[in-house]
This record gives structure tokens, C-alpha cells and sequence, in this order.
């Protein structure tokens, strides 16, 4: 997507097109002081994020006090923008009012870098850095079609089995390792409408890997491809157990809001979800007894998604040598530990996530396991387009209203329609 198409997409902020390219060739040089001022002088950083709940928000206070203290020429002015979040950093952007720093998820990511309103972080990187600590798919993630990074990524979730372990013994099953043995599992701890064998989440960020492990491609060309016969091969088991084995629903049939309330609430024996389940589950349903397992192998290949954010730099800050101590920081081991200390993020970090004893812990050590081979919740700057069009129509052949090839044709053909008048 070209600079001018991508402002025209925020409405009012493209008559700024002319202020923000003439911004972008300021502020290259970056600082040479500690912090990015003249020495001892006092600099302001801002920082956006969309926030999160007390826990966290209380453990990046601690970290922003920790890298205060580190660098007490430094001030960060953190800011939480709750709604729209990348509207408004988009406009923001597109009117040379952006932070210095923010958040970026992977999602969102190769669409803004294509903008060129990030700044290249590499030539800020020193040697005690050491990128190699990254887990390799997150640090991919926020990297350029030229090649270099534009983002470090500041913790992950990957996604994994959860089951309910009162039911497993009562039914006498075992954990699942493979797809069909989960499919038959779901049988046996289904009781008709008042427990599903497995709680499904309808949506591409959450089936993605499954589409494609048929050799079936999502997006290709940055184009929908998902009515290729391989990924309706690959997705038909997920609509089957619903239509024909009657063994899983989407959380909203059981009168849930989401797959982690619908297996608390002992409405499904198995859900796939993501490391924000454990303090949900553990805080909410304190007697609820669950284990986690990584997710059960397709075609006899290990698989799962990946979700992550990264810090990034606004290219037209004009306190980039400050901006990237704050990101050093942030993403450092020392920083990276503090935040993901309670276990509520885990850390990109393989040797963050070692010393907090994630890669052993019961529950977290099959979400860290999956780090490595993951694939990351990201494809292109037409993603989003492409998201909501097999959204809307998958749910349909879900429900048994319409053969899952039929509803994925029409969702590709929509999609890829909108790309072309885009």
C-alpha cells in the first residue's frame, strides 16, 4: 500500500500528506547522548499502548519505573489509548503527532511498515542485544520486505489444549495427540447439550494453521485463496463435528462470551485457547481442575498460531536515540523479565522464559513448546480484508446452513473484490 493510499484510509488525516513526507526527511540522525538530548538534559518520551488489566498495567509501571531509575534523564509519558486503537495511531501518524513509541501487533504490522512511518531499528542494535534470544517466528514478524527489523517483539501467546481433567477421567479418555483422536475424544465426553466434547472458535486468527495443513493456502499473492480445495479438506473435520457429531459448539450456543468462560463454566471438555486462559480460568473458577497439552498434530506435524506485539519507533520522532533505550529496555532481558514475571504474557525471550521457569511450568510449558514452529497470526497488508470475509461466511457452514466449499467460494470472490477496488 502506497504512503498516499494509507492516509486516504484515515479520512480527514490525508490532506496532511504533504506535512508528514516533509517530517519523515527530519529527525535522521539519531541522538548520540544518553538520552537523546544534550547531556544531563531531561527528555520526554511518550509511549502508546491500549492498555490491559491491573495486573499488567501495575507490571509495566514497575518496568517504566525500572528503566526511569536506569536512566534518569529519561521520562516516559505512557498513554493508553482504549478505542480504535489503530485509527488513532494511524492519524495520528498521518498528522506528525505520533508517539515516540507504541505497540504493534503482528497483524497489523507489514501494512505500516509499508507505509515507511516506522523507524529501521538494526542500526541500533549492539551485540549484548542479542537478537538470537528471540523465539525466530516473533522476531520475523515485525521484519520488512527489505529486510530489516522494524519491531522487537515484547511477549507472545501461542495456542494450546485445554481440558477439563474431571471429565477426561470420568469418560476414561486420554489427552489427544493427533487431530482424529481429539475428534473421537469429543465424542465420548459429549453429553448432549449440556457438555460439548470441544469448544470451537469460528474465526480465521484462531483456524488459520488448520486451513492450511493440507498444503492449502489462506492467502496467496496477497490475494484470498481459501476456497482451494485443500483448505476446505482441511476445515470440513472442524464443521463435521458440529453438523454431524454434534460433539462441538461456538461459545456463544451455550450462552458464553468466549472459549475460556465456556470451558470454565463446564460447558465444553476441551477448548483450544491461548495463555490468557490460565489466570482467567484460575482467578474465575478457582476449583476448576484443567491441564494443557500441546495442540494435537495434523497430518503427524506439529502445529499451532502465534499472536505478538511488538515496540516500535515512529520514524519522526525527534528523541530516537531515547526512544530506542526505551525499547533496549523494554525488550531487554532484564525489562522483559519484569513484565512477564506473573506469567500473564510470555516472554520472546527463550532465555527470559527459562529463567522464570516457563518451559517447565505444567500449564505454560506447552504454549512455550509451540513457540518455535508457530505460525504467526499475520499475511500481508490485506489480511483484514481477507479475515472478514471467511469470517462471515464460515460461521454459516458451521451452523450447517450451507456446504463449507459453497460459503468459502463466495467469501473468497467477496474478498478479493474489495482488494481489487481498494
Amino acid at each position: 500500500m502506497e504512503m498516499k493510499k494509507w492516509l486516504a484510509t484515515v479520512g480527514a488525516a490525508s490532506v496532511l500528506f504533504g506535512s508528514l513526507l516533509a517530517g519523515c526527511s527530519g529527525g535522521e540522525k539519531a541522538e548520540q547522548t544518553n538520552g537523546g538530548g544534550k547531556a544531563g538534559e531531561q527528555v520526554e518520551v511518550t509511549l502508546a499502548g491500549w492498555g490491559g488489566n491491573p495486573t499488567e498495567q501495575k507490571l509495566l509501571k514497575q518496568t517504566l519505573d525500572d528503566f526511569e531509575k536506569k536512566y534518569p534523564n529519561i521520562k516516559v509519558k505512557y498513554e493508553v489509548i482504549a478505542d480504535q486503537y489503530m485509527d488513532v495511531i494511524k492519524t495520528r501518524l498521518a498528522g506528525g503527532q505520533g508517539p515516540d513509541v507504541f505497540y504493534l501487533d503482528a497483524f497489523e504490522a507489514p501494512a505500516l511498515i509499508e507505509t515507511g512511518a516506522l523507524e529501521p531499528l538494526d542500526k541500533y542494535v549492539t551485540d549484548d542485544f542479542d537478537i538470537n534470544d528471540f523465539e525466530k517466528p516473533m522476531l520475523d514478524a515485525f521484519k520488512g520486505k527489505d529486510g530489516k527489523i522494524y519491531g522487537f517483539p515484547k511477549d507472545y501467546s501461542t495456542l494450546a489444549l485445554f481440558y477439563n481433567k474431571k471429565m477426561f477421567e470420568e469418560a476414561g479418555v486420554e489427552v489427544p495427540r493427533t487431530w482424529d483422536e481429539l475428534r473421537e475424544v469429543a465424542k465420548k465426553l459429549t453429553k448432549g447439550k449440556q457438555v460439548y466434547g470441544f469448544g470451537v472458535a469460528p474465526e480465521l486468527a484462531r483456524l488459520y494453521y488448520i486451513a492450511e495443513s493440507k498444503g492449502g493456502k489462506v492467502v496467496t499473492d496477497n490475494k484470498a485463496s481459501f476456497a482451494d480445495p485443500k483448505v476446505v479438506e482441511a476445515l470440513q473435520p472442524i464443521v463435521d463435528m458440529h453438523v454431524k457429531d454434534k460433539s462441538a459448539a461456538q461459545p456463544n450456543e451455550v450462552g458464553a462470551t468466549w472459549g475460556g468462560e465456556m470451558f470454565g463454566q463446564g460447558k465444553a471438555a476441551m477448548v483450544i485457547e491461548g495463555n490468557w486462559a490460565i489466570p482467567f480460568l484460575q482467578e474465575t473458577f478457582p476449583n476448576l481442575e484443567f491441564g494443557t497439552a500441546e495442540i494435537p498434530t495434523i497430518n503427524g506435524k506439529k502445529t499451532t498460531m502465534a499472536y505478538t506485539v511488538a515496540y516500535v519507533m515512529n520514524k519522526d520522532s525527534k528523541k530516537k536515540e531515547a526512544a530506542w533505550k526505551l525499547i533496549e529496555y523494554l525488550t531487554g532481558k532484564e525489562g522483559m523479565k519484569t513484565w512477564t514475571s506473573k506469567g500473564y504474557a510470555l516472554p520472546t525471550r527463550k532465555s527470559v522464559a527459562a529463567e522464570l521457569g516457563f518451559d517447565k511450568d505444567p500449564l505454560r510449558a506447552p504454549l512455550v513448546a509451540g513457540a518455535s514452529y508457530a505460525t504467526v497470526w499475520q499475511n500481508g497488508t490485506n489480511l483484514p480484508i481477507i479475515t472478514n470475509n471467511f469470517n462471515n461466511q464460515f460461521v454459516s457452514a458451521f451452523l450447517g446452513e450451507r456446504p463449507l466449499a459453497e460459503a468459502l467460494k463466495e467469501a473468497q470472490k467477496t474478498a478479493n473484490s474489495e482488494i481489487q477496488s481498494k
